[in-house]
């Protein structure tokens, strides 16, 4: 009979908290269909979703918002570089998954700033989805007219 080692601190997965080979934080972040993946590095403060300025990427100021109030709150905005590359899903699914990639990345980045990514809830994966349509009714939960006779 063969032992199984347990050991999970020479996993590489487990211990990859630094930068890439280029310098990069990497942060992972999903809204309903959306995937966000997010690069930070220390620089002048450029933001580039799907290389483009995140000004022309989200029309929504609300969305624009959400990806700042990330930065202000850490107090890195004008700090670091931050590029994403977001597919799948609308723009709202989009920005919620780069708010979550970025707070990761940062988490990364600088562990101390972990207590404030949590208490503002940019580490915190909301997990609704849209719900599937049935067969025998109208959508999801509505159902057809009932009809006695």
């Amino acid at each position: 009979m063969t032992q199984i080692n347990a050991d999970t601190s020479s996993d590489p997965v487990a211990t990859n908290t630094g930068p890439d080979a280029h310098g990069w934080w990497w942060g992972t972040g999903r809204r309903k269909t959306a995937i966000a993946r997010v690069r930070l590095k220390p620089g002048s403060g450029e933001f580039k979703v799907n290389n483009k300025n995140h000004d022309e990427f989200f029309t929504e100021d609300r969305d624009r918002n959400d990806l700042m109030s990330v930065l202000e709150k850490t107090s890195l905005k004008g700090k670091v570089d931050v590029q994403v590359s977001c597919l799948g899903g609308g723009f709202t699914g989009q920005a919620g998954a780069v708010v979550l990639g970025l707070g990761r990345a940062i988490k990364k980045y600088d562990s101390s700033l972990e207590s404030i990514l949590r208490e503002n809830g940019f580490l915190t994966r909301d997990a609704r989805k849209v719900e599937r349509k049935k067969y025998g009714q109208a959508g999801a939960r509505r159902r057809f007219q009932f009809s006695k006779r």
